[in-house]
């Protein structure tokens, strides 16, 4: 049987724990709780890494929507964990053993485009593959579930790519560049070696341009005429199990040149007037046309003499002093372009006039 005090110590947080519950159902509580699946965010699908000789730069982009379709404003965090497994002890089907996530600071979510997150590893070491993946968390209790897998094996990297050189072309850029033979600690390459070049246009991230090649030697058919690209080529060590990104060369700049004339002319004909002879032509079709130049061959000649220039859109010239002691004269067109120097197209058909 219980005592009066015993009692009364029992009765006593009971009442307190009913006052609570009243209180607070009267302090403002009064939108029913969000169901948690409202706030968590979609996994993210887009984790990707960049090998450098120094570690790893990992990115993705700001979820922007919970798993059932809600818009997100903000991010509070995201979770990255880490995996390493010695090279030789690799298996494909053994589970991933994953460490303690390293804990980032997240932030607003753009109303439009992409935000991207990143995060930079350096302490790797040789001989070991690694794995992260990345949660991220809208709140106390809502992380997202595990993002895309990346994987790689990190050796020692071999060193950046010397003597880095560019020719410039009509719309292309060649790159060229000494062969990578040795490792940054000083040890010799014994593995196969590829290069990829990356490119800045306007001073923005250098980004991968094609495909990883084997050669010294790359041609950028991707440029525009006039335009300055910034360019910089990195090593890459190709292994049975992945490739370690190496050392990246230094950064050189390089514009490709308009080297493309315009149409030759056609339809050139002649007409003799008593003190000169009239040469006309039809218009060349071109953005950057300049204008023409006029050449003159006397018979017996082979080759011609410039004798004029007619800045377009005019398409004729007048010959005032034709060489009186000839009795047939040749004319023939070229057509030039804005460029310094200017890059001039063969010359027309040869228009022939009788002057004797």
């Amino acid at each position: 049987m219980r005592t009066p005090k015993t009692c009364l110590s029992f009765f006593i947080p009971v009442l307190s724990a009913i006052v609570l519950l009243l209180s607070l159902n009267g302090c403002g509580f009064k939108n029913k709780p969000i169901p948690p699946q409202q706030v968590v965010p979609r996994a993210i699908t887009d984790l990707r890494y960049q090998l450098n000789d120094k570690g790893v730069t990992l990115s993705w982009s700001y979820p922007i929507e919970t798993v059932t379709g809600r818009d997100i404003s903000e991010i509070s965090s995201f979770e990255v964990y880490r995996a390493v497994v010695p090279a030789d002890k690799y298996c494909k089907n053994c589970p991933i053993p994953w460490s303690r996530s390293v804990n980032i600071p997240g932030g607003a979510v753009p109303d439009e485009g992409k935000k991207t997150a990143t995060y930079e590893s350096s302490l790797l070491r040789p001989g070991n593959m690694y794995f992260f993946k990345v949660r991220s968390t809208a709140g106390w209790w809502a992380e997202s579930a595990d993002s895309n897998i990346v994987s790689f094996l990190w050796n020692i990297p071999a060193k950046a790519p010397e003597g880095l050189q560019a020719r410039a072309g009509d719309k292309v850029i060649t790159l060229s560049w000494r062969p990578v033979t040795m490792h940054r600690d000083g040890s010799p390459v014994t593995e196969k070696v590829e290069y990829q070049v990356l490119r800045s246009e306007g001073g923005g991230t250098f980004t991968p341009v094609g495909k990883p090649v084997s050669e010294t030697t790359f041609t950028d058919t991707t440029t525009k005429n006039g335009r300055n690209y910034l360019y910089k080529v990195q090593s890459l060590s190709v292994y049975e199990q992945a490739v370690v990104g190496g050392g990246e060369s230094k950064v050189i700049s390089a514009a490709s040149v308009d080297r493309t004339p315009p149409a030759k002319p056609v339809g050139v004909h002649v007409i003799r007037t008593a003190a000169a002879v009239k040469i006309f032509w039809e218009p060349v079709r071109a953005d950057d046309l300049l204008g023409y130049r006029i050449y003159r061959r006397t018979a017996g000649k082979k080759k011609p003499v410039r004798i004029g220039t007619v800045n377009a859109p005019y398409v004729m010239f007048t010959d005032t002093k034709p060489p009186q002691n000839a009795e047939r004269v040749y004319y023939s067109i070229s057509s030039i372009d804005n460029r310094k120097p200017a890059n001039e197209s063969a010359r027309s058909q040869e228009a022939m006039v009788i002057l004797q």
